[in-house]
């Protein structure tokens, strides 16, 4: 049985790896990637920017200790994997469950930055609502919610797709047994 790809979903894990890493790279060298440290030319100008709209990455959360940047960075980290993993077992090894590692890795990105935006709104708006709504659509909520919907619609298509390779293989299960009845 061939591996169903769809073009789309594997563009987007390729993508958006050099992003994802770019970002971990940022979390996990603060406060040297940060605006004044000596390795903030790799991230700017993005996260002079960033770093002030969302607190989250600011100096604010490194001078508490705040563990959930980097804890977040963390799971990047295995979710990234978890993309370039499906993209390998997809399209070079053709391995049939590679439709559940996309599944999985989506759904945890998903997962993740639903948490991310669920945080914001039971902390009253803590890490970005010093900032004006212009600042808040361009800077969070558009570049954040494409990491909603983008992996919201990788995990429809391949639950869809999870979804009848199942069935086929309930269908030839029954088939077979039916003719070992007989």
């Amino acid at each position: 049985m061939t591996v169903k790809t769809h073009t789309w979903i594997s563009l987007w894990f390729i993508l958006t790896t050099p992003v994802i890493l770019w970002d971990v790279g940022y979390c996990f060298m603060r406060p040297r990637s940060m605006e004044g440290g000596d390795l903030h030319w790799i991230w700017a100008p993005g996260y002079t920017i960033y770093q002030n709209v969302d607190l989250v990455y600011g100096i604010p959360s490194l001078e508490r200790g705040d563990g959930f940047t980097n804890a977040q960075s963390f799971m990047n980290v295995v979710e990234t994997l978890l993309n370039v993993l499906y993209v390998y077992t997809a399209h070079v090894s053709e391995w049939p469950p590679a439709p559940l590692i996309g599944f999985v890795a989506a759904a945890m990105t998903f997962s993740k930055t639903l948490l991310y935006w669920l945080q914001e709104y039971y902390c009253n708006y803590c890490a970005i609502g010093h900032n004006s709504w212009d600042m808040l659509i361009k800077y969070w909520i558009i570049p954040n919610g494409l990491w909603l919907v983008f992996p919201a619609l990788v995990v429809a298509q391949l639950g869809k797709d999870l979804a009848e390779s199942l069935h086929v293989a309930h269908k030839a299960s029954v088939k077979s047994a039916s003719g070992k009845s007989g």
